[in-house]
């Protein structure tokens, strides 16, 4: 299957596939946006942008000087997401 969407949509998938799988969790650090786009070959913009999207929804706090970690509930959220779009499609 081809996904037509945004690369920023696919890698904003693919973390919040990390912090559903408990591979990070809350007040855990997400890896920096340079380590990330280097891991998918994608534009360190085009990460940023995924992330921004986190922390516009409340799943990510920004620590400046520090980097991005999860925030408390952020699975729990993501899942209730993840439900309401699945019942209404």
């Amino acid at each position: 299957m081809h996904d037509d969407r945004p690369v920023y949509l696919r890698l904003r998938d693919r973390i919040a596939a990390m912090i559903l799988e408990g591979r990070v969790g809350d007040g855990d650090p997400l890896p920096s946006v340079r380590s990330l786009a280097a891991d998918f070959g994608a534009n360190p913009l085009t990460v940023a942008k995924a992330y921004q999207t986190f922390q516009e929804e409340g799943l990510v706090t920004v620590r400046r000087g520090v980097g991005m970690f999860v925030a408390a509930g952020a699975a729990d959220r993501l899942r209730s997401a993840e439900r309401r779009e699945f019942l209404d499609k």
